[in-house]
């Protein structure tokens, strides 16, 4: 069963930013993650490695955020 995405942009005057917010809300949106996944087979233990990687980097990610990886910004 197919899910359908409906992502609503505004275009004004210019284009390039209509299509600069259409790119990030279907990166936000995880929509082409998910096609990805539907191009190829993927076996469970894939998907749990995935997962597991994508939650330690978005955590490294947060903790240098608040600074407490002993990194000094400039």
């Amino acid at each position: 069963m197919a899910k359908k995405a409906n992502v609503e942009v505004r275009v004004s005057t210019h284009i390039d930013k209509a299509l600069r917010q259409l790119k990030k809300k279907i990166e936000r949106e995880g929509i082409v993650r998910d096609m990805k996944r539907t191009v190829y087979f993927e076996s469970p233990t894939q998907k749990r490695r995935k997962r597991l990687v994508r939650a330690i980097k978005q955590n490294l990610l947060r903790m240098a955020a608040q600074g407490l990886l002993g990194f000094r910004k400039k």
